[in-house]
């Protein structure tokens, strides 16, 4: 018997991530690999709070919030790879090789896919990809630390 692809929604991420909004920026999960892959998933309202002010005449999704959301993909793999406690934080640390292609638009459903490439101890580095349909919009290596919430 195949076993089901693993999906995670919402409240799973939440439990993971201790972002809420307006700052968590992926909504759901799948083809998860635990420490190797997975694909993050984020509809783009009419409605985000940035929209009001970024560009009001032609709104576009702030290019250092998909990096974001690139990061909250990988930080949530992490989390769920360790089956870390509720607590554990994922924080930033470099940023590398960031290139913006498109603009992300209201109404576009963003696909972030993000690979690790290598870990020492408790930081990992990652490459990721956001998609829009299948043209990719954003392209970033990036490093990322996590602690232990019994120590952070």
């Amino acid at each position: 018997m195949t076993e089901a692809p693993l999906v995670l929604d919402i409240d799973a991420i939440k439990r993971l991530l201790p972002h809420r909004y307006p700052f968590l920026f992926i909504e759901r999960m799948t083809d998860i690999v635990p420490f190797e892959s997975a694909t993050g998933w984020k509809a783009v309202g009419h409605n985000e709070p940035f929209f009001e002010g970024h560009f009001p005449e032609f709104p576009v999704m702030p290019g250092v919030l998909i990096v974001e959301a690139l990061a909250q993909t990988a930080g949530a793999l992490v989390v769920h790879s360790l089956n870390q406690a509720v607590g554990s934080k994922v924080y930033f640390m470099t940023i590398d090789n960031c290139r913006f292609r498109r603009p992300v638009r209201p109404g576009d459903m963003l696909r972030m896919t993000v690979k690790a490439l290598r870990r020492r101890g408790p930081v990992f580095k990652f490459g990721g990809n956001a998609y829009v349909g299948d043209e990719l919009a954003a392209e970033a290596e990036y490093s990322a630390m996590i602690l232990d919430p019994d120590k952070s």
